[in-house]
């Protein structure tokens, strides 16, 4: 059976908007590193704007490849060590 795009872009939407909130930067602050999460978390944040945009438009394909795009900066970041994350299995892959 075929996935629901509008519920699967809603879920991804709400995922990212939850993993946002949820992501803190771990490096000390002024340095390298913690530039580099601020850009990757900056990044994540972006897309989720877009990809709400393109779901108020109705562009629910543009939406849902927005909110992926924008898990994967957070998803990544946390996987080396630019963010603290939950490791409870539901929002992060490390």
């Amino acid at each position: 059976m075929a996935a629901d795009l509008e519920e699967k872009t809603d879920r991804y939407g709400e995922l990212l908007a939850e993993a946002l909130e949820a992501a803190s930067v771990a490096p000390p602050d002024g340095t390298p590193m913690a530039e580099a999460a601020a850009e990757c978390y900056e990044m994540a944040a972006s897309y989720l704007e877009d990809g709400r945009h393109f779901r108020d438009d109705g562009d629910l394909v543009n939406a849902l490849a927005a909110f992926s795009y924008g898990h994967a900066w957070l998803d990544a970041g946390a996987r080396i060590g630019l963010f603290d994350v939950p490791t409870d299995g539901h929002l992060f892959t490390v």
